[in-house]
């Protein structure tokens, strides 16, 4: 089991169950865990107002929409940019699924699905003429092996941490 002070492994179980499947019913989850669905109710509400929990959302399948061609967008910002505005401009943005702060060359990575080369292309201009972009590097993704639907939080056997 992976240690956290603040929670047991039941809860623990519980996260990594809502991870792989959010619609899960509470008597499902239940099962998972060795409790009855009010105690589980009780749980997940508890783990949702103290924030380990933050929302529930489906995961679509980009591609079948349409959005084609995802990317990472590094960006360098100039000294005088600052994070707060940086952030509210790339928000207005609908093509960024994630936008990260790092260390590195970049100030910024962010993860962009568009429809095509084209629509990559665009969306690069519209970020180029944000005032205090210094320049942009883009990897275009050839492929997704896996993607993990979340952070492991209880040990597997297979796993060595």
């Amino acid at each position: 089991m992976i240690a956290h002070p603040e929670l047991d492994q039941l809860d623990l179980q519980l996260v990594e169950a809502l991870q792989r499947n959010a619609r899960s019913t509470f008597a499902e989850l239940g099962t998972i865990v060795g409790l009855k669905a009010p105690a589980v109710h009780e749980r997940v509400k508890r783990l949702e107002s103290r924030g380990y929990l933050r929302g529930y959302a489906a995961q679509v399948d980009n591609r079948r929409l349409g959005y084609e061609l995802m990317a990472f967008v590094g960006v360098i910002t100039a000294p005088e940019k600052t994070y707060d505005e940086f952030t509210a401009q790339i928000a207005t943005l609908p093509e960024v699924l994630e936008m990260h702060s790092v260390a590195g060359d970049e100030t910024f990575l962010l993860k962009v699905a568009t429809r095509s080369t084209a629509h990559l292309d665009d969306f690069l201009s519209r970020v180029k003429r944000i005032p205090g972009i210094a320049r942009t590097q883009t990897t275009i993704v050839l492929s997704t092996p896996f993607e993990r639907p979340g952070v492991v939080v209880v040990e597997h056997p297979s796993l060595t941490l």
